[in-house]
C-alpha cells in the first residue's frame, strides 16, 4: 500500500512524457536562438572559428533538420532524402543550409525556425502514441533495416538542437565575447 501511495504521488508531481520532451526541446531551441541576440544579418553570417559554421547557418540547418524529422514522423522514410544517392547538386544544397546566403536575414531565419518549432510541437501533441516506429531512410550512418519510434526521433531532434546550440555558443563567444550562459 505504501508503494501505491508513492507511485500516485509521483504521477501527480511529474509531467507527462510529451511535456518533458517538448520542454527540453524548447530549452535548447531557446539557447540556440539566444546566441543571435542583438546581431546584425552580417554578424549572423560570419565564420568566427576554423570551421564553416555561422550562427544564421546553424539555425537554418537545425530548422531543416527538425522539419525533415517531423516529416519522417508523419510520412516515414520517404520524407527524408535518400542519402546514399545524393547528387552534387543535393550536396551543394545541403551545404547551403549552413550558410547565410544573399537575401537571407537573421529575422527571416529565426521566423522560419519558430514556424517549424510550432509545427513540431503541434505534431507531438497530436500523435496517438510516441512508440510507433518507421524504418529509417537509407544513409551510411544508419544500420540497414533500423527503425525509430517517434520518441527516438524527438530525442534525436533534442540532441541535435543541443549540440548545435553548443556550437552556436562557441561561435558567438568568438564573435564578440557574449555567451549563452555564465
Amino acid at each position: 500500500m505504501n508503494d501505491t501511495l508513492i507511485t500516485s504521488e509521483r504521477t501527480d508531481e511529474c509531467s507527462d512524457e510529451r511535456t518533458d520532451l517538448l520542454d527540453t526541446l524548447a530549452k535548447h531551441r531557446h539557447f540556440l536562438r539566444f546566441t543571435t541576440r542583438d546581431l546584425t544579418d552580417e554578424q549572423a553570417g560570419l565564420r568566427t572559428t576554423a570551421g564553416e559554421l555561422c550562427l544564421g547557418g546553424l539555425i537554418k540547418h537545425v530548422t531543416s533538420m527538425e522539419r525533415m524529422w517531423a516529416d519522417f514522423i508523419r510520412n516515414g522514410p520517404s520524407a527524408p532524402r535518400d542519402f546514399t544517392s545524393m547528387t552534387e547538386a543535393d550536396l551543394a544544397q545541403w551545404a547551403d543550409e549552413f550558410k547565410m546566403l544573399p537575401g537571407d536575414t537573421l529575422a527571416g531565419v529565426l521566423a522560419e525556425y519558430e514556424e517549424v518549432a510550432r509545427q513540431t510541437d503541434e505534431l507531438v501533441a497530436s500523435l496517438p502514441a510516441l512508440d510507433a516506429t518507421r524504418p529509417l531512410p537509407k544513409a551510411p550512418w544508419f544500420e540497414p533495416g533500423a527503425q525509430w519510434s517517434a520518441r527516438r526521433v524527438l530525442l534525436h531532434i533534442i540532441a541535435e538542437t543541443a549540440q548545435h546550440a553548443g556550437h552556436a555558443d562557441i561561435i558567438r563567444e568568438s564573435l564578440d565575447g557574449a555567451k549563452t550562459m555564465g
